[in-house]
């Protein structure tokens, strides 16, 4: 039997997108974990395990369809999206370090690292990674 077949424009951006978004949530966790283990920072009120899985995916889906719209509309999509999404990166860790846990400088400082490397993850993953696999020849065939 062949079970062979081409997968629509929108589904190939949005599996490219929730790929490595998935990627990302797991570099995410990871680093979650091993920063509070050397750090000993504890609170989980923001950055915890539900948070860190269910925002990362949905941003990853948005930005596939970001991805899919952008394809669409410009010639030279995959440029546009890395100088936005790289942009978006930046102006996101900029107001990061401008985070604070009200009763604790010491602690305002350790979520603030936590939330700049974990925005630093997703922004890579998005302004990069998405359009990378996208056009990878390898990851489409045998993935996608």
């Amino acid at each position: 039997m062949n079970y062979e077949f081409n997968q629509s424009f929108l589904s190939r951006t949005l599996l490219t997108s929730v790929l490595v978004g998935f990627v990302a949530t797991i570099v995410c966790l990871l680093f979650n974990i091993f920063y509070r283990d050397a750090t000993g920072y504890q609170p989980s009120d923001f950055i915890n395990v539900s948070s860190l899985i269910f925002g990362v995916n949905l941003i990853f889906v948005v930005v596939g369809l970001v991805y899919f719209a952008f394809l669409r509309l410009f010639k030279k999509a995959d440029l546009i999206f890395e100088v936005l999404f790289a942009l978006i990166t930046i102006a996101c860790i900029w107001l990061a370090s401008g985070a604070t846990i009200e009763h604790s400088k010491l602690l305002s400082s350790e979520f603030r690292t936590l939330l700049i490397v974990i925005v630093a993850i997703m922004g890579v993953g998005a302004a990069f990674c998405v359009p990378f696999f996208y056009r990878h020849r390898k990851y489409i065939d045998n993935i996608v």
